[in-house]
Parts: C-alpha cells; sequence; structure tokens
C-alpha cells in the first residue's frame, strides 16, 4: 500500500478534529520528518482549540445559571471610555441566543483591533438583540463620569428591541427593574459581557476615528482620546476641543492655564 504524500496528509488532518482518529495512530509510526511536523503542528492546534472551548464553557457560566433561574433573555452589559480625556463614554446591552459559540471572545482590551472588528460583526449578526448608549464629553463634564457611565448602560439598555429579564453587568450597579447582577471583571467573566465590551469598544474607536478627521493633531484615531504624550502636546499647543472632557485633569488646568495667559482685552 502505497502511503500517503506530505500534501495528502496535510489535507486530511484539517479534517480531523479528535484524537483517536485511526489516521493518527497510523501517523505516528511514519518517520517521515515532514509527517512529524504535521502531527506536531495538529497537535498544537487542537490543544490551542481545547482550551478556547474550556475558557467558552468558563464564561457561560453565569448564563447558564440565569437560565437554570428561569431567565431567558439575559442581557450583558458593559462600558467603555471611563479614562479618556476626549470623547465620549459608551455602553453596550448584547442578549445572546443559548447557542451563541464564539471561541475567542474575551474582554475587548485583550482583543486586537481586527479581532474585535472581525467579533464585532459576528456577533451583531448572531445576537438576539444589541443595544447602544453613548454620552458625550459635555453631559460627562455636567454630572460626572460615574453618572455618566450609569446612564450610557441603562440607554443601552433600554435600546435593546427585546427587552431583557436579566442583566450581567461589569462591576456596576444600576436602579432597573430587572434581575441583575454585577460581576467584577465580568467582561473576562462572562460572554454575554464580554459580547458588550466588544460592541461597545469598536462603537466607540470608530467615533473617536470620525472626530479625529476634523482633529487630526490630537491623534485620536490613535489614542481614542486617552492621555498620551503626544495627546497632551497637542492640548498644550491647540488648546480644548468640544470633544474634550473639560472637567477631567490635566484639561482643566491646561484649559485654566491657557485662560491665564490670554490679555485681559482678548475677544
Amino acid at each position: 500500500m502505497n502511503k500517503l504524500t506530505i500534501k495528502e496528509i496535510e489535507e486530511k488532518l484539517k479534517f480531523i478534529d479528535r484524537r483517536d482518529h485511526p489516521l493518527l495512530e497510523e501517523l505516528y509510526g511514519d518517520d517521515r520528518k515532514g509527517v512529524q511536523q504535521l502531527l506536531n503542528k495538529w497537535q498544537n492546534h487542537y490543544e490551542k482549540k481545547q482550551r478556547a472551548e474550556e475558557k467558552f464553557y468558563q464564561m457561560t457560566a453565569y448564563e447558564r445559571e440565569a437560565r437554570g433561574e428561569g431567565f431567558q433573555l439575559i442581557a450583558g452589559v458593559d462600558e467603555v471610555g471611563r479614562g479618556p480625556l476626549a470623547g465620549p463614554v459608551v455602553a453596550a446591552a448584547v442578549i445572546l441566543p443559548p447557542s451563541f459559540t464564539l471561541l475567542g471572545l474575551d474582554d475587548s482590551k485583550k482583543l486586537t483591533a481586527e479581532k474585535r472588528e472581525h467579533f464585532y460583526h459576528y456577533i451583531l449578526e448572531n445576537a438576539i438583540s444589541v443595544g447602544i448608549g453613548i454620552i458625550e464629553a459635555k453631559e460627562i463634564d455636567e454630572i460626572n463620569i460615574l453618572e455618566a457611565t450609569k446612564k450610557a448602560m441603562l440607554s443601552s439598555i433600554r435600546n435593546l428591541e427585546h427587552g431583557p429579564d436579566c442583566l450581567l453587568i461589569d462591576a456596576l450597579k444600576l436602579d432597573t427593574p430587572y434581575a441583575e447582577r454585577a460581576i467584577i471583571k465580568g467582561d473576562s467573566k462572562s460572554i454575554s459581557i464580554a459580547a458588550a465590551s466588544v460592541v461597545a469598544k469598536v462603537t466607540r474607536d470608530r467615533m473617536m476615528q470620525e472626530i479625529d478627521k476634523n482633529y487630526p493633531e490630537y491623534l485620536f484615531s490613535k489614542n481614542m482620546g486617552y492621555g498620551t504624550k503626544e495627546h497632551l502636546q497637542a492640548l498644550d499647543k491647540y488648546g480644548a476641543t468640544p470633544y474634550h472632557r473639560k472637567s477631567f485633569a490635566p484639561v482643566s488646568s491646561i484649559i485654566k492655564g491657557i485662560e491665564k495667559e490670554r490679555p485681559m482685552n482678548a475677544v
């Protein structure tokens, strides 16, 4: 019987997803270096997938618990943008179906921009419902960032097409008529909150990229409004934009410094 070629083996391994497949046992006895390299590659891929599946299952624990209590429409809620000096705070609420699977989904901060974009589209296509809440810089200055964050979260919940019967919220407690659970670091512990984290992050990043078109000197598309060295230098040189949070340090101190330097008769 002729041995399979290296190329043929490579193609067949793409469709093997269990360790007890008879072809694997046959290949382990093949002393060709190329075959053993392919087996090692398959083994690494298999183990990586196993870890991803285990992680995903762990991150469905809160959802499984809630469903065990009779809840069906479980919304994960998260926000992004509490720390930047400029731009809005954005929250998302996401209700996923029980069958939802997306290996690798995690806290958006742990994902690459490319993977966030891919996951964002997959979530929107497969979620039962997605809601977005946005609070702009001016209102953040008026009510403070904590209240703005809560308001954005509540808005995202109201904007769900299908109302939830249970909320899983990253860290914060909200005043809602729904059963809710605040989970510290929930975006890395709950698949629904992780999905909300990705949706909120991609939504806000796109907003900052649009703002960057009118204010390129601040490099918003790169720093997303956070206080990087280049951002602070631009603030010193050009002052604050309408998108800056004027109640945040060092924006507030920079504004005061500019006002002190301005001549008394300046218009």
